[in-house]
């Protein structure tokens, strides 16, 4: 670090594991920070984890160059324009952390082995996968999956928490693959 440049540490409220992570915020936040601010660059980006694997929040980090007030207001919009999760925070150097944040979140667990062998025999989960996206595709977008020891979990995200959740209630409800399994706010 040189003189001048602060650390920006950004806590994203998103369950993506690191390809997802580096596609939908990294990525962009580094190139567009580069130039919004002259002299800052990301500096590194990872994905907390639970013991089992399954993800559960992402960060990214920055040396920035700059007006701290104004990086901070840029970096927020910045980022909830690529629609951030609520719960969502960013600290600049010693200041208070800030919190943003435009889209809700839900994760739905299928369970990945509880259920009859005949319903993993006649049912595909890519076929369930389709359908939720046909579903919900008004209301928000799938951003990642997890395959977990015994659960498939699948990480939704949206602008309004009701229409989301209520856009995928029936399937739920009526596919077989969902038997057993459980919605869960996330953001």
């Amino acid at each position: 670090m040189t003189d001048g440049t602060t650390i920006l540490d950004v806590r994203l409220n998103a369950r993506l594991p690191s390809v997802q992570r580096g596609d939908r915020y990294e990525d962009p936040l580094a190139y567009w920070i580069e130039g919004a601010f002259p002299g800052s660059r990301v500096t590194g980006g990872g994905t907390l984890r639970s013991p089992d694997g399954e993800p559960l929040s992402c960060a990214v980090r920055a040396e920035v160059v700059g007006d701290a007030a104004a990086i901070e207001d840029a970096v927020a919009d910045f980022l909830d324009g690529l629609g951030a999760p609520l719960g969502s925070s960013l600290t600049l150097g010693d200041r208070v952390a800030r919190e943003f944040g435009v889209q809700s979140g839900f994760a739905v667990y299928l369970d990945g082995d509880g259920l009859a062998p005949e319903v993993y025999a006649a049912n595909d989960v890519n076929e369930f996968i389709d359908e939720l996206h046909a579903r919900t595709a008004a209301h928000g977008v799938l951003q990642a999956f997890w395959e977990g020891p015994s659960t498939t979990a699948l990480y939704l995200y949206g602008p309004d928490a009701d229409e989301l959740h209520d856009s995928m209630t029936a399937l739920l409800e009526s596919h077989p693959l969902a038997v057993n399994s459980r919605l869960e706010r996330i953001a």
